[in-house]
C-alpha cells in the first residue's frame, strides 16, 4: 500500500472519529460475518460506531487526533468502537455483546487520556452511567426536605397537630 493511499485511509478514519477522546477497541477477527454484520447494525441504532482498520494506520489516525493512550492496546487484529451517550453505557453495550457473542474479544480502551485494560472496561460496565448517577445526585439533594415533610405528614404532624391546637386553646 503507498504512503498515499495510507493517509488517505488514516485521514478518512481521523474524521470518521472526530474529536471523539474516549474509545474502546474489540477484537472481532473471530466472529463470523453475519454476526459482525448484525452487530453493526445494531449498534448503529444506538448511535455507536465501529471500523475495522489496519492497527498502523490507526494510531497514525488517533495520534493526529491527539488520543496516543490506545498504541499499547492496538495489536494483533482491532476494530475501534465509539459513540452512545457516554463511555460507561458504550462499555456496557459492548460488554454485553461479549458476553453474547463468542470469540468477541473486549482489549482495552481509553477515557480521558489514560489507558483502560480489559478488565478495566469490564469494571467501567458495571458502574453506573451518566443519568443514573444525576438521578442519586438529585435524590440525594432532595432527601433532607423529603424527610421534612415526611416528618410533618407523619406521626410526628399529629403531635405538631394537637401542639397546635393547644396553644390555640391556651390563647382563648
Amino acid at each position: 500500500m503507498s504512503k498515499y493511499i495510507k493517509e488517505l485511509i488514516a485521514s478518512d478514519v481521523r474524521e470518521r472519529i472526530g474529536d471523539v477522546q474516549e474509545l474502546l477497541v474489540i477484537d472481532p477477527s473471530k466472529v463470523d460475518a453475519i454476526t459482525t454484520n448484525q452487530l453493526r447494525l445494531d449498534l448503529r441504532k444506538k448511535e455507536i460506531k465501529m471500523v475495522l482498520v489496519k492497527n498502523s494506520l490507526a494510531r497514525m489516525a488517533l495520534n493526529q487526533a491527539g488520543v496516543s493512550a490506545l498504541d499499547p492496546i492496538l495489536a494483533g487484529p482491532s476494530a475501534l468502537v465509539w459513540g452512545g451517550e457516554d463511555i460507561v453505557a458504550l462499555s456496557k453495550e459492548m460488554a454485553n455483546w461479549a458476553k453474547q457473542i463468542d470469540g468477541l474479544e473486549i482489549k482495552g480502551g481509553t477515557v480521558e487520556g489514560t489507558t483502560l485494560s480489559a478488565a478495566d472496561v469490564e469494571v467501567l460496565s458495571k458502574s453506573p452511567g451518566r443519568l443514573e448517577l444525576i438521578s442519586q445526585i438529585a435524590g440525594l439533594a432532595l432527601s433532607p426536605g423529603g424527610q421534612l415533610v415526611g416528618a410533618l405528614l407523619g406521626p410526628g404532624g399529629k403531635v405538631s397537630g394537637q401542639v397546635k391546637a393547644h396553644s390555640e386553646r391556651e390563647e382563648e
